[in-house]
């Protein structure tokens, strides 16, 4: 598999300075939790609003996603929920990829999001000028991006992928004859490369939080619990992956928790994944695999920073005033960047995927 070169020094940094310096919400008492359910509830009921939330978020907010009849889930989930769901507001709690996603899949709504600042690493270390250039340089190969990435890189794109479809739509391309640019997470086109078989060019692009995961530290870690298995998200690097029992999107990961024989999960992705691995699994003993230690220093710390910008108390202002918090996309940018997502969807309702 061939690589694009490497992301320059200047925006890695750029991107770890944003992800340390993201905002912490406050912590909440019982009594101010319960008032902004409240709120929050009666306002969605005003609005003709849903919430359609990521599973890395907090879990109150999961919490009150489903309270609410809202939907939580992966990005593919998320795309297609809201793509059904008759609400005339969608409220996206997650990163922007997600509301932007949300928003080329249904203009005719209005999408929010409790703050545009919350961005991806992914997203920032794949700009759309320097990609496309790229794309430019090859223009006989198929263009993949994940959906971790701007509107305008999606419009770029022949297809959109998400990990819990990436290596059936690249396969399926690679049974075709067709060669591949893959974009932007680095980890998760060396593992479609390694399972499939393609001819890739591998945009060099990284998740904060699963590129922190270090393979010592997780040695370190099965040492203390030997009987523990290890259950990874694609994002991670591939000799974390090499060391898993079962590798998968973030709803494939709660089935193989729950599917799992082992009373102790070692977990490689996001810890606010916990909440819905508890719910399908309160048996299992979780633990997240370590970003510190020895031989790292922590910039997430097993938690998407970006994620936890999204609050009760900035949920409850989105929709008390949604000025300043509303998706908005250029329509010729929108149109472009559903032909690949669709194309997407398609694909993965044929396989049973949504």
């Amino acid at each position: 598999m061939g690589e694009a070169a490497e992301i320059p020094v200047q925006l890695v940094e750029e991107i770890r300075s944003k992800a340390l310096h993201a905002p912490r919400p406050r912590i909440l008492t019982s009594a101010q939790r319960d008032a902004l359910f409240e709120q929050i509830t009666s306002l969605l009921r005003e609005r003709n609003a849903v919430l359609i939330t990521h599973y890395y978020v907090d879990e109150q907010l999961q919490i009150l996603t489903d309270a609410t009849g809202g939907y939580v889930g992966d990005s593919l989930g998320m795309a297609d929920y809201g793509n059904r769901h008759p609400a005339t507001m969608l409220v996206v709690v997650g990163v922007r990829f997600m509301g932007e996603t949300a928003k080329i899949l249904n203009p005719e709504k209005r999408v929010v999001m409790p703050d545009l600042a919350a961005e991806c690493s992914l997203d920032l270390s794949c700009p759309i000028g320097a990609f496309s250039a790229f794309c430019d340089q090859h223009q006989d190969r198929t263009v993949v991006v994940y959906a971790n990435t701007s509107a305008e890189v999606k419009a770029r794109s022949d297809w959109v992928v998400t990990s819990s479809n990436a290596v059936d739509i690249v396969a399926h391309l690679h049974t075709r004859g067709e060669k591949i640019i893959f974009a932007p997470d680095r980890h998760l086109g060396h593992y479609v490369q390694k399972k499939t078989g393609a001819d890739m060019l591998n945009w060099q692009g990284f998740c904060v939080v699963h590129d922190e995961f270090k393979a010592e530290e997780l040695r370190r870690l099965m040492q203390q619990h030997p009987d523990a298995e290890v259950i990874a998200h694609p994002e991670s690097p591939a000799e974390v992956l090499s060391m898993a029992n079962a590798i998968g999107s973030t709803t494939q990961l709660i089935n193989a928790a729950k599917a799992s024989k082992a009373s102790t999960l070692i977990v490689a992705t996001d810890f606010g994944l916990f909440h819905k691995m508890h719910e399908a699994a309160p048996d299992k003993h979780l633990l997240a695999v370590p970003t510190g230690g020895d031989s790292a220093s922590c910039v997430s710390c097993a938690h998407c920073p970006w994620m936890a910008i999204n609050s009760l108390d900035n949920l409850a202002t989105v929709l008390e005033n949604s000025n300043g918090h509303e998706i908005h996309i250029d329509e010729v940018v929108r149109k472009q960047a559903l032909i690949p997502i669709e194309r997407m969807l398609e694909f993965s309702r044929t396989k049973g995927k949504v």
